[in-house]
């Protein structure tokens, strides 16, 4: 008699919830990090609002999804990290070739502004986070031989920069993250997310349009040149 790995079962139900265009779609959205509502999110998938929130309740019953109500408004996110890196990692497994060739002008350009910058749940990604990515580990910041990790001068750039890091969680300090459009790892972890969220904060690159896609900005040009030694020419 055979006997049956017990994570056989709970990996299954995993892939069978990712396994549904509508559903897949709405988790690369949720990739932005912030919250939407279901409507929001239908008119994103382009499907009638009652199926977009079936399958919203099954991907919250199957721990993908966190909901949050405000009044009449139901509001879903990511469950946390550890789900974004899961659906970061599994997009770029697919291949350039496999992606459908935009119809219209209109997503030719939103696809060309996510490859050139984006948010990947809440660090940076595209060819703007791996040019920052290059850029620390090139001036000895960031370590990529043994995996990724920052380096003394590291910790000590990230607080000059008046760049808080959140220690203690279980979350690493640096983490790489195959970037879905380059093919290169960019900086995650908490590192990565202090410090997209220091140059949003900063206005160093705002966000555009209505998905992830973010745009450096000439004071965010300023500072990576100031700080990375970045020249705006290698910038995208």
């Amino acid at each position: 008699m055979t006997t049956k790995d017990p994570q056989a079962a709970g990996l299954a139900g995993l892939a069978g919830l990712i396994a549904d265009e509508t559903r897949a779609v709405c988790l690369l959205a949720l990739l932005d990090g912030r919250a939407w509502t279901a409507g929001e999110l239908a008119r994103h998938a382009g499907v009638a609002a009652s199926t977009v929130s079936e399958h919203l309740g099954k991907l919250v019953a199957g721990g993908l999804l966190a909901e949050e109500r405000q009044g009449r408004h139901r509001y879903v996110r990511l469950a946390d990290a550890r789900v974004a890196q899961l659906v970061e990692d599994l997009a770029a497994q697919v291949a350039p070739a496999a992606a459908r060739r935009p119809r219209t002008l209109r997503e030719s350009s939103a696809g060309s502004a996510m490859a050139r910058g984006r948010t990947c749940y809440d660090h940076l990604a595209g060819r703007l986070g791996i040019t920052v990515t290059d850029a620390l580990t090139e001036r000895g910041l960031l370590r990529q031989d043994t995996g990724f990790a920052l380096t003394d001068a590291g910790l000590a750039w990230f607080g000059s920069a008046g760049i808080a890091l959140e220690r203690g969680g279980r979350r690493p300090l640096a983490r790489a993250c195959l970037d879905w459009t380059e093919r290169r790892p960019h900086l995650a972890g908490v590192a990565g997310a202090a410090l997209c969220r220091h140059a949003l904060e900063a206005g160093w690159c705002v966000r555009i349009g209505s998905e992830r896609a973010v745009k450096l900005t000439a004071r965010g040009e300023r500072a990576l040149s100031a700080l990375l030694g970045i020249p705006a020419a290698a910038l995208p």
